[in-house]
């Protein structure tokens, strides 16, 4: 099993910046892949970032390139998502989420989740 742990959301204006931090624990090995969805009331979680233990590579949606960064440090079993130039449209929930086998934006093929953080960004 896996544990995730979101922390770092909050408020935050228009232009800001924002740093998530998702802790692992459990049987993490370096063929998953961690990533963070979001989810904005109304709406459906969607797919924001995603990095591979094992190689490093990330992978970005659109909406946030060249904004978020998603870093992971491997000893710790910690997952990171900077957020810069905060906009009010990326006000949402943010979960993190992490996989054995799976490595793409789908969010209904990760196994496992955490409870989530508020971001909220002001106009």
């Amino acid at each position: 099993q896996v544990q995730l742990v979101e922390s770092g959301g909050g408020l935050v204006q228009a232009g800001g910046s924002l740093r998530l931090s998702c802790a692992a624990s459990g049987r993490i090995f370096s063929r998953y892949t961690m990533g963070w969805f979001r989810q904005a009331p109304g709406k459906d979680r969607e797919f924001v970032a995603a990095i591979r233990w094992s190689g490093g590579n990330t992978y970005y949606a659109d909406s946030v390139k060249g904004r978020f960064t998603i870093s992971g440090d491997n000893a710790k079993n910690m997952v990171y998502l900077q957020m810069n130039s905060l906009k009010p449209e990326d006000t949402a929930v943010y979960y993190c989420a992490a996989d054995p086998e799976y490595s793409g934006r789908n969010y209904y093929e990760y196994d496992y989740w955490g409870r989530g953080t508020q971001v909220t960004v002001s106009s």
